[in-house]
């Protein structure tokens, strides 16, 4: 991939994008990881400002650290960047406790990370719309339109998506062009949305660079039994969660009602 080529790319695709909006820049989630990393520091690139925004609800505090000097960095290059903390630890906790009836659930503790994501959404549309900025998505094509891996209306409510036609290895490709600091290059990919070390490998069971070769292989018609061993069960994670998680990938279905119903 030619690195320098797509970051300019979608630097102007950006800058072009807001201009014809009306908006004066973009708001980032910045987690410390590589996606919100990189596009935080294209969305800076564009000379407009750019509002990074971390949005801490028990989080790791190496992914705190991460965060906050990826902001220090950027901050430091680019005058158009700028950055506010909101902690949702105790908006988080008001929920939990209004719904106290649900406790035992077995799907508790996904239903509560899909929470998180969406208070982290309901955040940063709030400062989008006192700052008149954009929300800047942050997901990569694996995530976005492989195996589905973000929350409905949380991380996946977005105005605009500057790398999801980038698969993850293209991502930390671009990354290491960018100059991304390398605590975050070398940090193992996660959510963070469990309070816990989980990474998202051990969610989905299957690496990044697994997944980019179950995509290439679905993509090109492959079927189950063409593989065996590790392939087949990489092949079986990736199928499986592409399917299910179509709802996400696809526009919401609307009931029409033709006129003879009328």
């Amino acid at each position: 991939m030619n690195t320098e080529k797509v970051s300019n790319h979608i630097v102007s695709w950006l800058k072009e994008y807001a201009e014809k909006a009306n908006v004066t820049g973009f708001v980032v989630g910045v987690s410390g990881g590589i996606d919100s990393a990189v596009t935080s520091t294209l969305c800076a690139k564009t000379g407009l400002h750019t509002l990074c925004v971390e949005m801490p609800i028990y989080q790791a505090e190496n992914q705190v650290t991460r965060a906050q000097n990826h902001i220090d960095g950027l901050k430091s290059k680019f005058k158009n960047v700028s950055a506010t903390k909101i902690d949702l630890t105790s908006t988080f906790e008001e929920f939990k406790n209004a719904n106290q009836q649900e406790q035992n659930s077995p799907k508790l503790d996904l239903s509560l990370a899909n929470t998180r994501a969406r208070l982290r959404m309901t955040s940063l549309y709030y400062l989008a719309g006192l700052n008149g900025l954009l929300v800047a998505g942050t997901g990569n094509k694996i995530e976005d339109f492989g195996v589905g891996f973000y929350t409905k209306y949380g991380d996946g409510g977005v105005d605009l998506s500057p790398i999801a036609d980038l698969l993850k290895s293209e991502v930390y490709e671009l990354a290491n062009h960018l100059e991304v600091i390398d605590s975050i290059q070398n940090a193992a990919p996660t959510d963070g949305l469990f309070g816990d070390s989980r990474t998202d490998e051990d969610q989905i069971g299957a690496s990044y660079d697994e997944l980019e070769w179950a995509m290439e292989m679905h993509n090109e018609g492959k079927k189950h039994n063409y593989f065996s061993g590790r392939e087949l069960e990489v092949f079986t994670i990736y199928s499986r969660l592409n399917m299910i998680n179509q709802h996400k990938m696809n526009p919401i279905p609307v009931c029409e009602i033709n006129n003879e119903l009328k």
